[in-house]
């Protein structure tokens, strides 16, 4: 009789679509979690899918069919599964193209455009939200005035914020647009990072658009759109470094 295949219990959660394997993790040792109806603290134990782990009150299942799904998301959407104040969230969006429910790897502000991925991969999330990996972006910004040269000199440098120094990797003047146009090139992943090196700047940002993001691009994927990823692009993101 082949012998059931194990997983470590963070895993077994990550791959139940449920959160990324370090936060399943932060769960377990939260007491958070139950195996065989009892609570589990050690995230490392081993489980198959025949024993029974709840969270939350409901029975978890990891799933193996894995979902990739780029969106291309449009503003006034929140990057959030539910909103307590009826807002359209990135659920909404997609929903009605799958069957299970698949988690947005990182997040992009109510009033930001551009690419998301959104997946029930947990392994795979937590690689591309995982700062060692710097996991490139690039978006299209519009200012509510010309940047200086002055100022891109700085953001250049390196503009210094309260929680830190914020680098970026490249900066530019978008061609063939008026100088109220840049594109930043970026790794880092603190929250608003962009909106606050320009705020820094008394800039105030009128459109943000994340036009690339981990090797992934908007080609041929309109405003409000999603697509699944191809296996060369789910090959490319699990080898990505």
């Amino acid at each position: 009789m082949e012998e059931a295949e194990k997983y470590r219990l963070n895993k077994y959660i990550a791959h139940a679509g449920v959160c990324s394997r370090r936060k399943a993790g932060d769960l377990v040792k939260a007491g958070k979690i139950k195996v065989n109806g009892e609570v589990e603290i050690n995230p490392a134990i081993e489980v198959t899918d025949a024993d029974v782990i709840e969270y939350d009150g409901k029975v978890l299942k990891a799933v193996k069919d894995m979902v990739y799904l780029l969106v291309n998301k449009p503003k006034g959407v929140v990057t959030t599964l539910d909103d307590e104040a009826g807002r359209k969230t990135i659920w909404d969006m997609v929903k009605e193209k799958v069957n299970t429910r698949i988690y947005p790897v990182g997040r992009l502000d109510m009033y930001t455009t551009g690419l998301l991925l959104l997946t029930n991969d947990g392994d795979l999330a937590q690689k591309l939200s995982h700062p060692s990996h710097q996991v490139q972006k690039i978006y299209h910004i519009r200012l509510n005035r010309e940047l200086t040269s002055e100022d891109k000199l700085a953001i250049e440098k390196g503009i210094e914020l309260e929680d830190g120094v914020a680098l970026v990797d490249a900066i530019s003047y978008v061609k063939g647009e008026d100088k109220t146009q840049v594109g930043i090139e970026i790794h880092i992943g603190k929250n608003r990072i962009i909106r606050r090196i320009f705020e820094s700047l008394d800039y105030s940002i009128m459109k943000l658009d994340r036009v690339y993001y981990a090797g992934l691009t908007k080609k041929d994927l309109p405003r409000g759109w999603s697509r699944f990823l191809e296996e060369k692009e789910i090959i490319m993101l699990k080898h990505f470094s």
